[in-house]
């Protein structure tokens, strides 16, 4: 059964006055879109409305976004000074990302990079990658590492390089791994919450404000292969 996030049952990874770090579930969406859902962002500031009883309108910046069957660490802003600063830090590459996927079929290799070009299709919503450049299209890289064989599946560390759109997942299926549950990138069936196993699982970043080094874990979902890793 696929569990939305309330202001009650956020799964809270870090807070602080400037900053706080939510666990995304399945299903939530970071950012308001064209489905009118609830955003991830509207929840969490019910969330600090009720938990510092403020008055009036509550300020929360959205720095990054995962898709929306992607589960992880989401970090949001409280002030605006947090909130510049750490869209600076994000859009220059300043963080590092680590992605745990469970994709099917096995990686050429143990652990690899991979360098395509990414080509977005705003009509379909997804890109495609390509071996080569090709107009319009945006170099993306990422390294990956085999950490488990399952029966039927394999767990992959994964470190961005580059914050393309659906970059893993697009850079999956081209090397023959989509990721399992991911039928918009070549896996052959849904999983039943409509997620897919795809998880941003570490995030090491510098604090906008007292400037410490910040690293983030966020436990994957309780589900019976993430509890297989």
């Amino acid at each position: 059964m696929k569990i939305v996030s309330t202001k009650d049952n956020l799964q809270i990874l870090h807070e602080d006055n400037h900053i706080i770090v939510v666990n995304k579930r399945v299903g939530d969406i970071v950012q308001g879109d064209k489905t009118g859902d609830k955003p991830l962002s509207e929840v969490v500031k019910e969330y600090i409305k009720a938990k510092y009883n403020k008055p009036g309108e509550v300020f929360l910046g959205v720095v990054h976004r995962l898709d929306r069957p992607t589960t992880g660490i989401v970090v949001f802003a409280r002030t605006s000074k947090a909130l510049e600063r750490l869209n600076a830090m994000f859009s220059n590459r300043e963080t590092q990302k680590t992605y745990w996927a469970i994709v099917k079929n096995k990686p050429p290799k143990t652990s690899d990079t991979l360098v395509h070009f990414l080509k977005r299709n705003e009509k379909n919503n997804t890109s495609k990658a390509h071996l080569k450049e090709v107009p319009e299209s945006k170099k993306a890289s990422l390294d990956y590492t085999i950490i488990k064989e399952l029966n039927n599946y394999f767990a992959l560390e994964i470190n961005l390089h580059t914050g393309r759109h659906h970059q893993i997942r697009a850079q999956l299926q081209a090397m023959g791994c989509p990721i399992k549950g991911d039928l918009k990138y070549g896996f052959d069936r849904s999983n039943p919450d409509g997620g897919i196993h795809l998880h941003a699982k570490k995030l090491v970043f510098t604090h906008p404000v007292s400037k410490e080094c910040i690293t983030i874990y966020a436990p994957t979902p309780k589900d019976v292969i993430w509890d297989l890793i």
